[in-house]
């Protein structure tokens, strides 16, 4: 009889070690699933594989040759910021603005009382400090292409392509 309790002891252990070995398997099988799919990602294979990746490039859809772009000089605005004090402190400010389409710059002067009207607006609160430094302009630049797209686009609004701005460029920024 102990050779029968020995060998069901036997059996017993396998199954034991066959349930671990089935529970690794289990466990380790997703983990590798989700590292095939993330090196798939990010390698750049997968995201075009399910409609993600950018539209394949038709050979209608290029450009025939350099982007052609406009500029349009702004008229020359000065105009008082906002600092405390009773000492007013003046900007002094000539840009000229790059449009998307030299056609475009029609538009763009039929639309410039509104664009100084939002561009003296936007200076007047403005406060000496906020113009100081690369960073300080920068952010400048970003309101007012922000502005002169508002602008253009109430004024072309029967265009059948939009009229737009890509960027102020500064010409003198003079703070006193």
């Amino acid at each position: 009889m102990s050779g029968q309790i020995e060998a069901s002891e036997d059996v017993q252990e396998a199954k034991k070690g066959g349930g671990r070995k089935k529970l690794l398997i289990l466990m380790a099988a997703p983990a590798l699933l989700v590292a095939i799919g993330a090196g798939l990602w990010f390698g750049g294979i997968l995201p075009p594989l399910l409609g993600m990746g950018p539209p394949p490039a038709s050979a209608d859809s290029r450009e025939p040759g350099p982007r052609v772009v406009a500029f349009l000089d702004m008229p020359e605005i000065v105009t008082n910021l906002n600092a405390p004090g009773r000492r007013a402190v003046y900007v002094k400010l000539r840009s000229k603005l790059e449009l998307a389409r030299p056609e475009d710059g029609a538009v763009v002067q039929a639309s410039m009382p509104r664009l100084m009207d939002l561009f003296q607006t936007y200076l007047r609160e403005v406060r000496p400090e906020e113009l100081r430094g690369s960073a300080g302009t920068q952010r400048l630049r970003e309101e007012l292409v922000a502005r002169a797209n508002i602008a253009v686009a109430q004024a072309g609004r029967g265009e059948a392509q939009q009229v737009r701005v890509n960027d102020v460029l500064f010409l003198e920024i003079l703070v006193q």
